[in-house]
């Protein structure tokens, strides 16, 4: 599939037909760029209106076609990132079943969705509005599943920090715990440097220590987490003791309640960002079908206010869609100006004739109307 596609429309001229320049331009392309990718684009006829409404929508449908396509690019980056979050294979983007390519290489005219007799600005202002609701749409799902995503962080990073910070529940077992009417155990953080230091002071650092009580729970790169069991009325005394030498007594206390709603709470949580996460994928699978069949159907208004406004009436153009390579593209536009057989061609030429404006950008470097489409 190409990334880059060219849609353009080339003036029919009086002695002539849609049919003989479609069959001219197919010669030529096969003879000077057989690799670039041919097809016609049909558009209907629309209703045209006046001249001055036409002018007035021509300075709206480049700020439309930003807005568009910046949606598309949206969901689109918006899939990649929730496939690549899930380790998932990359799936096809569609229209209505159809890859996005072939729908456009392909396009039909809709009808039921936007009926030809329609205003242009309607037709436009409806496509616009119609995206809007859609980008609304994705800033709501987007910030109901970062929510989720964000409190699981939270948890995850303190489950994952150092022993300094990170939250102790599921490192202590019961059993670890002695709480009597005159007995407590701490938890003490110890630095790797410094356990000979606690195992040989602790018992001494206040009177009412109980000997041999220290046990190692854990340990990761920095610290290790100890128990040590003493006097409750010593539990005061002995924290300042050892916070002059440089040990950290960590503030907690055994709940089961607490650590099984601690629990839940992080299984609900999973459950729901998997949940948000499969919503919002498949949702942006189908916003972006159509958000994009809706970009087509604006392009063609593009091509064909344009056609008019270049070529005159009654409308007399033939609208093709293109997918030169990059070292194609120079010989591809020499084709193209070559068809327009326009005593204006010269006045039409920049500087440097293979380039490529940006979509909506691109319309005044060639004597002929001509938008990119991007894909990626």
């Amino acid at each position: 599939m190409a990334s880059r596609y060219w849609v353009v429309a080339l003036p029919v001229q009086q002695t002539s037909s849609a049919t003989s320049l479609w069959n001219t331009l197919q010669d030529s392309i096969s003879k000077h760029s057989f690799d670039t990718p041919l097809y016609r684009f049909n558009i209907p006829n629309l209703r045209i209106g006046t001249l001055d409404s036409l002018l007035a929508l021509s300075d709206d449908l480049v700020k439309s076609n930003s807005f568009i396509e910046g949606v598309c690019s949206k969901i689109r980056r918006q899939i990649e990132e929730l496939e690549r979050a899930s380790g998932a294979l990359s799936s096809s983007l569609t229209v209505d079943g159809v890859p996005v390519d072939s729908y456009l290489t392909r396009f039909v005219w809709d009808e039921a969705k936007y009926p030809t007799m329609s205003p242009l600005r309607e037709t436009v202002d409806g496509v616009h509005t119609q995206v809007a609701k859609i980008e609304d749409d994705l800033k709501v799902r987007v910030a109901e599943y970062n929510n989720v995503r964000s409190q699981l962080n939270a948890i995850n990073r303190k489950q994952a920090g150092s022993l300094a910070v990170r939250d102790l529940s599921n490192l202590v077992k019961p059993e670890d715990i002695i709480v009597s009417e005159h007995l407590t155990t701490l938890l003490a953080v110890v630095s790797k440097f410094s356990q000979r230091d606690w195992l040989a002071s602790y018992e001494t650092l206040t009177t009412y220590v109980v000997p041999r009580s220290s046990k190692k729970l854990y340990e990761d790169n920095e610290y290790s987490l100890y128990t040590v069991t003493l006097f409750s009325r010593d539990a005061d005394n002995f924290r300042n003791k050892a916070r002059e030498r440089g040990f950290q007594i960590r503030d907690f206390e055994y709940n089961p309640e607490t650590q099984e709603s601690r629990k839940q709470e992080l299984e609900r949580l999973m459950q729901d960002q998997e949940a948000f996460k499969a919503s919002l994928l498949q949702w942006c699978y189908t916003s972006y079908g159509e958000v994009f069949s809706s970009w087509m159907h604006f392009t063609a208004v593009r091509v064909f206010a344009e056609s008019i406004l270049r070529y005159g009436l009654p409308p007399s153009f033939l609208s093709v869609v293109l997918a030169p390579s990059v070292k194609s593209e120079k010989k591809v536009r020499s084709i193209l100006e070559s068809l327009c057989d326009s005593s204006n061609s010269t006045y039409w030429k920049t500087e440097d004739e293979g380039s490529v404006g940006v979509f909506g950008g691109d319309t005044d470097a060639h004597p002929y109307v001509s938008f990119s489409i991007n894909l990626v």
